[in-house]
């Protein structure tokens, strides 16, 4: 039985990883020019690709060397080459019938993801206070304390009159009257207990005052939803896609820029459907390019996408991205966070002053290597001998260095 077990084992754990093997190979060598489905990519659709050849080994041979194929007068594979304007297929030599064999079974097995716009995340308000929740604090921090002194009335006048029974005196003015009159002798008798609860609700909006002033213009945790959905961490995080391919203008000038629609295009022209997403957000790039995917071709109405600037420094304030990139070689991780395992870009730094500032007494200058520096490093290295050279003491703390 045993035996029987561990070889029902082995078969099911080939079969997986034929089927991983599959997919894999699909992707490194199908996907830039064909999709799994019937869908027209650079190429036809591989769905029911088996079906469409009269034999299996003559679609091995049209893989490994298509030119043979054509050669020998082969209808479909003539038919074929003439519909896509005699294009020809790169050739794989090197794929095995089983690597094919893969392949084909994926494609026969695959199943689009659905075509649902995933839950909008929520955003996250501006600032460091949420005004609502320090309203509801002081409300009732406010009833807690009239509370206790309703509690304490009662206490006092309970014992007032047990007093007053035992000693045959009468009950003191400050328990008769209307309501409003019992309060206010109940706070001329009680003076200390009310000094020190107003000094507790002065100390409390005071914290509440300053937090909610020191946080304006710090909008930490701020993640609006964007007019598309473009997962970081699929492409910065699984794909690998580096930070500088979609915002090239953070090596070479002061802002890093929004990528065109045209550089989503690079892939997404072959790439019509994701894995998070399904075809939803990669059909609002074509439709603000006015792109047919079918057709590809592009029409004469392309449309602006929107997009939400996350990142906002003041006016006064002068920020440098390739300074900070190409000389200062500091990641884009530093200021953005960890931006391959978000979903949904968010601000991930406070970008304040004091922030700036404690980041040029911390960060050592790379000074090797680095022509930028060659001349101040001669002159630094004798000045500061055996210290970390940080931003700071090459005029990293110099007002005009910021604001201007």
């Amino acid at each position: 039985m045993s035996k029987f077990l561990l070889v029902l084992t082995t078969v099911f754990l080939s079969l997986t990883a034929f089927a991983q093997d599959g997919e894999k190979l699909f992707n490194a060598n199908c996907k830039s020019c064909h999709a799994p489905t019937d869908k027209r990519v650079v190429g036809p659709g591989l769905a029911g690709v088996e079906g469409r050849w009269k034999d299996r080994a003559l679609l091995y041979k049209w893989i490994k060397n298509n030119k043979e194929v054509l050669a020998s007068g082969d209808s479909y594979a003539n038919e074929l080459y003439n519909t896509y304007n005699k294009s020809v297929m790169t050739i794989f030599p090197a794929l095995t019938d089983k690597d094919i064999d893969g392949i084909l079974k994926y494609v026969a097995e695959y199943k689009a993801p659905p075509d649902a716009t995933p839950v909008a995340t929520e955003a996250v308000g501006a600032g460091n206070t949420d005004s609502t929740f320090s309203t509801y604090t002081l409300v009732g921090l406010g009833l807690l304390f009239l509370m206790l002194m309703f509690v304490l009335i009662n206490v006092r006048k309970t014992l007032a009159k047990v007093d007053a029974t035992q000693t045959g005196e009468t009950l003191p003015t400050e328990f008769e009257g209307t309501l409003g009159q019992k309060v206010s002798n109940w706070i001329s008798h009680n003076k200390k207990v009310v000094a020190v609860g107003s000094l507790v609700i002065i100390g409390y909006l005071s914290v509440l005052g300053w937090n909610t002033l020191s946080g304006i213009g710090i909008y930490e945790g701020y993640q609006p939803d964007q007019p598309i959905k473009f997962s970081h961490k699929l492409h910065a995080g699984k794909n690998a896609v580096s930070c500088i391919y979609c915002h090239g203008s953070a090596e070479r000038g002061k802002a890093a820029g929004v990528p065109s629609a045209n550089v989503c295009m690079n892939c997404h022209k072959y790439i019509q459907e994701g894995p998070v997403y399904g075809k939803v957000e990669i059909a609002k790039i074509y439709a603000a390019l006015d792109y047919n995917p079918d057709k590809q071709t592009y029409g004469n109405n392309p449309k602006p996408i929107k997009w939400i600037k996350v990142h906002n420094l003041p006016d006064h304030v002068y920020f440098n991205h390739a300074q900070h990139v190409v000389v200062g070689k500091v990641e884009c991780q530093k200021c953005h966070g960890p931006v391959q395992e978000m979903d949904t870009i968010r601000q991930y730094s406070q970008l304040t002053m004091g922030w700036c500032i404690n980041c040029h007494r911390e960060t050592k200058v790379s000074m090797e290597g680095n022509g930028y520096y060659k001349e101040l490093h001669d002159k630094l290295a004798v000045k500061y001998k055996g210290q970390n050279l940080t931003v700071s003491k090459i005029g990293g703390l110099e007002c005009s260095k910021c604001h201007y």
